[in-house]
Order: C-alpha cells, then sequence, then structure tokens
C-alpha cells in the first residue's frame, strides 16, 4: 500500500470519527427553526483598491504603483430545503511593474511581481469567470440541521461556526479563521473550491466535513480550471464554557495531495535534488484551537490556543512538521467607550534543519489565507517565528484602527525565508523561498490600518506597513533593507 493510500485512509478514519462525535449530543437538543424562505435574490460588490510597494533593496522595479478591483454578481434562490447561488467575478489588475521579477535569489518584488508573472508577464490584465456555482441541500432533523452544499464553493478553515460573543466570534474571524484553507480573498482574484461540503449543526456543535479542489487564481486573473490538488477536510467544533467566561474548541483533520508532479518545490534542498524530484506531495495535518474570554473587574482577557502536527511525504522526503499560535488579549473597561483591544502573542511554524537528509521539517501552510497574519505579506507561518503585539480601537461605532508591531525571526537558520500562500496555477508551486544565508533575524514589522464601513453599502480603508530588515534580506538585498506597502480601497455592495 501507497504512502497516499495510508494517509487518505487515516484521514477517512477521523473523518468517521469525528461524524459520530456529536451523535450523542444532538439526539437531546430540539429542532432549530427552518430557514425562512427568500426566493430569488440578486446582490453584488465591487472592491477598488490603489496599492504603493517598495520592496527590500534598491533596484528600480521594487518600487511601484497599481490599481486593481474585482467585481462580484450573484444570483440566489433559496428555500426551506434547497438553496442555489450563481457567482461571476470580474478582476481586473492594471499598470503592473514589468522589471519586478529578478532572478533568484531576489526573486518577485512584492505582489505587483507575482500577479505580473501569474498572467504571462502582462502588465494589465482582466477576465471573467465563475467564482461559485452551487446546490445545497437541507434537512432539519430532531437533533440539528443537515445541509450539503455540491458545486463550486468559496470555504475557509476554522469559522465554521461562528459563537454568538462577540469577542470570541472577532478572534476566530481574524486570528483562527483561513490559517491552512482560506479564499486569499485579499488578492484581487480569490480561491474556490470544486467539491462538496457537509455540515451538520445542532445547538452547541457543528460537524463540518469538505472534499474537493482549489481553483486556479490568487494571482491569475483566470479562475475557471480547477487543480490537480485533492483537499479533504473535517472539523468538530463545540461551544464551551459558562456565561461569564464563553469558550470554544474544535478538533480538525486535514488531507492534501498534490499529484502536479512540479519540480520547484520550495526547500532548502540544493537545486539538482529539487528539480529531480517531482513526487506528489502528501500531507496529513491534525490539530485543533481553544478561544475563550473571562469577564473580569477591569475588563474582558481572552486566550487563544491553536496547534497543528503534519506528517505525510514531500515527493521523496518523508515530511514531518508542525506549528502552534499562542495568544493574550484584555479589554480595559476603563477604555470600554473607545473601544480599546490590547493583544499580543507568538505563533511559530517549524522549519528544516537539514537539506541533505530524508526528512522534510518545514510546516506546510497549505492554502491559507497569509495576508491576515501578515499583513505586510512578506513571510508566512512556514520557518517562521512571530512576536506581536497589536492595540485596536473603535473611536466611532463604524470605525476601527488597527496597529501591529512583529518581530520576525525565521525557525531555523538552515532552511529558508518563505513567502506564497498555496497552489494558484497548474505550473506553479505557489510558495517561494529565499537563502537565510545562516541567519534567522527576518525583520521588525510595523503596521497601521483603518477601516470605515460608511452605511450598509459603502466601507472604505487605508493601509500601511513598514518592515525594518535583518540580516535575512539584508544578504540578498544589500542597500535599503526595508519594505513599505501602502494601500487605499473603497467597498461598494448592492
Amino acid at each position: 500500500m501507497t504512502r497516499r493510500q495510508h494517509l487518505f485512509i487515516a484521514a477517512s478514519s477521523l473523518c468517521a470519527i469525528v461524524l459520530n462525535l456529536p451523535a450523542r449530543e444532538a439526539a437531546a437538543q430540539t429542532a432549530d427553526r427552518a430557514p425562512a424562505e427568500t426566493g430569488m435574490t440578486f446582490s453584488g460588490s465591487l472592491r477598488t483598491r490603489a496599492y504603493a510597494w517598495n520592496w527590500f533593496g534598491d533596484d528600480p522595479g521594487g518600487d511601484y504603483f497599481y490599481p486593481a478591483a474585482i467585481g462580484r454578481v450573484a444570483l440566489r434562490h433559496s428555500k426551506t430545503k434547497l438553496d442555489w447561488q450563481v457567482e461571476l467575478a470580474f478582476p481586473v489588475v492594471l499598470h503592473l511593474p514589468g522589471d519586478a521579477v529578478l532572478p533568484v535569489p531576489k526573486g518577485q518584488l512584492g505582489l505587483g511581481a507575482s500577479y505580473f508573472a501569474a498572467n504571462g508577464n502582462s502588465t494589465d490584465n482582466a477576465s471573467l469567470f465563475l467564482k461559485q456555482a452551487y446546490v445545497r441541500l437541507k434537512r432539519q432533523g430532531a437533533g440539528g440541521a443537515h445541509a450539503l452544499t455540491i458545486g463550486r464553493l468559496e470555504f475557509t478553515d476554522g469559522v465554521e461556526a461562528m459563537p454568538s460573543d462577540s469577542t470570541l466570534a472577532a478572534l476566530k474571524r481574524d486570528r483562527i479563521g483561513q490559517r491552512l484553507i482560506g479564499t486569499f480573498g485579499f488578492t484581487d482574484v480569490g480561491r474556490s473550491v470544486d467539491g462538496a461540503e457537509y455540515t451538520f449543526a445542532a445547538k452547541r456543535t457543528n460537524l463540518t466535513l469538505l472534499g474537493g479542489r482549489p481553483t486556479q487564481g490568487v494571482f491569475d486573473v483566470s479562475g475557471w480550471p480547477e487543480l490537480s490538488v485533492n483537499v479533504f477536510y473535517g472539523a468538530l467544533t463545540h461551544q464551551a464554557g459558562t456565561e461569564r467566561a464563553p469558550a470554544e474548541w474544535r478538533i480538525f483533520g486535514l488531507g492534501y495531495d498534490d499529484y502536479r508532479h512540479l519540480t520547484d518545490k520550495a526547500d532548502n534542498r540544493p537545486a539538482a535534488a529539487r528539480t529531480a524530484d517531482t513526487g506528489s506531495i502528501a500531507i496529513a495535518t491534525i490539530g485543533g484551537h481553544y478561544v475563550q474570554v473571562v469577564d473580569t473587574s477591569g475588563g474582558p482577557i481572552d486566550f487563544l490556543l491553536w496547534s497543528a502536527v503534519q506528517t505525510g511525504a514531500w515527493g521523496a522526503l518523508a515530511h514531518r512538521a508542525g506549528a502552534f499560535a499562542s495568544e493574550v488579549g484584555w479589554q480595559p473597561r476603563a477604555a470600554e467607550r473607545l473601544g480599546l483591544w490590547i493583544r499580543g502573542g507568538y505563533q511559530y511554524g517549524s522549519g528544516d534543519a537539514s537539506p541533505t537528509d530524508e526528512r522534510h521539517g518545514t510546516f506546510f501552510q497549505v492554502l491559507p489565507t497569509p495576508r491576515l497574519y501578515a499583513r505586510l505579506p512578506f513571510f508566512n507561518m512556514m520557518n517562521d517565528g512571530d512576536a506581536f503585539a497589536e492595540v485596536i480601537v473603535k473611536p466611532a461605532p463604524r470605525v476601527i484602527v488597527r496597529s501591529d508591531v512583529h518581530s520576525l525571526a525565521l525557525a531555523d537558520a538552515h532552511d529558508l525565508w518563505y513567502t506564497g500562500g498555496g497552489a494558484f496555477q497548474a505550473a506553479t508551486f505557489g510558495y517561494a523561498g529565499r537563502p537565510a544565508n545562516g541567519a534567522t533575524a527576518l525583520a521588525t514589522l510595523s503596521d497601521a490600518g483603518v477601516d470605515w464601513s460608511v452605511n450598509a453599502h459603502l466601507a472604505v480603508a487605508g493601509y500601511y506597513g513598514y518592515a525594518h530588515g535583518g540580516p535575512v534580506p539584508e544578504a540578498i538585498y544589500s542597500t535599503h533593507n526595508a519594505a513599505h506597502l501602502g494601500y487605499a480601497e473603497m467597498l461598494v455592495r448592492f
């Protein structure tokens, strides 16, 4: 039996175990009210951004500006037992830099270079494609609601069930969701999944199962094709705690099989060894999270733990890796009118200690939305240690201001400095690595952003981030060792 067969037998067994866990509790739950029939609805959105990049180093191609937009229109129909939706997307990315893709190790100088390379070295790109098209079958049982969605859909891990507590919901949305599977919605194309999703929702428990293939997209404006990558996911989420200390836990299993047989796997092996290895990447990830909010006299305090371990095959190598995140936050009651929220924590993704052994130890982030955790996206959770502090304030009911400081270091000096967010083209691996040159200090990132929901139909946002590079980028970009990203955004919904 092959390693891939062992992997998916294990993943299937995990899903079967998870499937049976809520059965006893479900029998004790009362039936939720059936969803209302809304009939046919039409909706859409248009998001426009103007980006300004200045990448590490003094290469002229690393300093550029470009505008982009994505329009989405959807037709939905909802009944008690059946929903369906068809949604089209129209991305436009213009004035991309033609001189921002350099030979290794400098590589692509920011995301403008990524769009340019992904679209046939074209500076102006636009497309129309099917973003979502699915049918959802629903049934209300004695213990909860069942739903089966089949077709092209968007999926993010970690947010299968949203708690009623606003702090827990915000933590799940911003600090747990999309760590391993995400829509990559920050880009002007995004990612969908062709497959099927099953959910069982009881009063306090949610079971979600997913099987499918990611679509092309992210930086490639043509989002029609699906990729030769299989993804299987199962998660059990449970609302726990008390009224004054609500909590939630989740356990999950994720199977990933990339059989595109690429020669550009991003790892720390010599180039000849990487090129010769066209074997599949077949990885199983098992993990979970726990979040809790405790109401104290000085204000709510929140705790977050997330962890994952991995096993499987990285082409010809055995894969063994892990990652974790630990965070704490405080919302001082004395500053309740400002909505002040002070948070901090540390996240870690393992690296590989040797480029010549038979083991691959770099944590693989699968198909995430990296920008949620790297707001200036020059790093991700692969071979990374990230100690951060952040302050969030709400000076007005519809305005949120956030500022972060991150101290970033590679987990292992023998490994690479990784960027990227997973498969998005048939012939592109989706991650890139630059040499560490024996160093670990990556950068100190300071940033600030503001989001203003003007009304139900209009929102505007702005962001600026500055990264002061350490010895890792300094060895590659010898002068002007800093990176900048700023953008302005407007989102219109109709």
